[in-house]
């Protein structure tokens, strides 16, 4: 038994591992939800990310909390309860943020309850760009996995590997329910 639960592990590894080079097409177990709906969000997350750095160097900190917080309270479904959101740059004891305050202090800094918080949105982001390794849509439920390249002023990139949950609200809005960020395993 346990033989062929390898060999057929192994079979479907090697069979998504020739389509990996291919573009990304969801698994579709329900169409509520369809992936042009689910790559429109995450472009729409990468273009408010770009919006609040652009905010911040044009406003200042005012400008790009007000940004950050209309994000949160469009984008999250913190209204729907807590979101599982792991930031890429965050430490223990607050490496998790399942409260808008802890993702808005993440995203502008300035919050003395988040001390070790610098802003990630701040740091002069112009471009993002979303490579999708997979998509599976169910229902009112959306995941994807996948890299997302993030371009500063000076054209330097960073890349983090990104898993994204979203939730269809009863408005028929995606919201992010789940969000997983961490810079990538280098073998050091």
């Amino acid at each position: 038994m346990f033989r062929f639960a390898v060999s057929t592990f192994a079979a479907v590894m090697i069979a998504f591992s020739a389509q990996a080079e291919m573009p990304v097409k969801a698994t579709i177990i329900d169409s509520t939800i369809t992936q042009a709906q689910v790559e429109a969000a995450q472009v729409a997350w990468g273009d408010a990310l770009v919006k609040i750095a652009t905010d911040y160097k044009e406003g200042g900190i005012d400008k790009a909390k007000a940004t950050a917080k209309a994000v949160i309270d469009g984008a999250y479904g913190y209204n729907l309860g807590p979101v599982l959101f792991k930031p890429t740059l965050t430490v223990e004891p607050q490496t998790f943020r399942p409260t808008a305050e802890g993702a808005l202090a993440y995203f502008v800094g300035r919050d003395p309850n988040y001390p070790a918080d610098n802003g990630f949105a701040l740091k002069g982001w112009t471009s993002v760009k979303i490579d999708n390794s997979a998509i599976f849509i169910s229902g009112k439920t959306a995941q994807t996995i996948g890299k997302v390249h993030i371009s500063d002023a000076e054209g330097k990139v960073t890349t983090v590997d990104k898993t994204w949950g979203y939730q269809l609200d009863d408005a028929g809005n995606l919201r992010i329910v789940l969000h997983h960020s961490s810079l990538p395993y280098t073998g050091n």
